[in-house]
């Protein structure tokens, strides 16, 4: 797992967007599947709770991510096989937080790598998920209460 870079973007100066916390935004908990669950079910798993990524966890500790991004590249690569696992799909070289992250830093975070979602940690537990869709709702709640975004 790497850890969280500063990157100097438009979102680092965003001044509506100050002394917001991760915590504050994050989904939790974050979805999660074992490396070994069948690509089917984690697939079936994101269409019911209509979300874009599950964290993938063994013996409670973080082994990867599964991405609607990982499933497009699996259809492009042809369809996986009826015996497909998630550790066939999923990416294991993960970029994570932790609540305490400035929602600006991980905003640039996520557009610098084209990230859409980052799991965010307590020291090696998963606790939850800060996703694009996170940051566009509080965006839009600025916007809608005459803040400038």
């Amino acid at each position: 797992m790497a850890g969280v870079q500063i990157l100097n973007t438009p979102w680092s100066i965003a001044p509506d967007m100050e002394d917001v916390f991760v915590g504050r935004l994050m989904s939790s908990p974050a979805h999660t599947v074992g490396p070994g669950t069948p690509v089917q079910t984690a697939a079936q798993t994101m269409i019911d709770a209509d979300i874009g990524s599950l964290v993938v966890v063994e013996d409670d500790r973080l082994v990867g991510i599964l991405t609607a991004t990982d499933f497009v590249r699996a259809a492009a690569d042809g369809s996986p096989t009826a015996d497909a696992i998630v550790a066939d799909y999923m990416t294991e070289d993960v970029i994570t937080t932790d609540a305490n992250h400035d929602i600006r830093e991980i905003a640039a975070l996520m557009t610098e790598h084209g990230f859409h979602h980052v799991p965010v940690v307590d020291g090696e537990s998963v606790i939850g998920m800060i996703s694009t869709s996170d940051l566009t709702i509080y965006v839009s709640h600025l916007e809608r209460a005459g803040s400038p975004a």
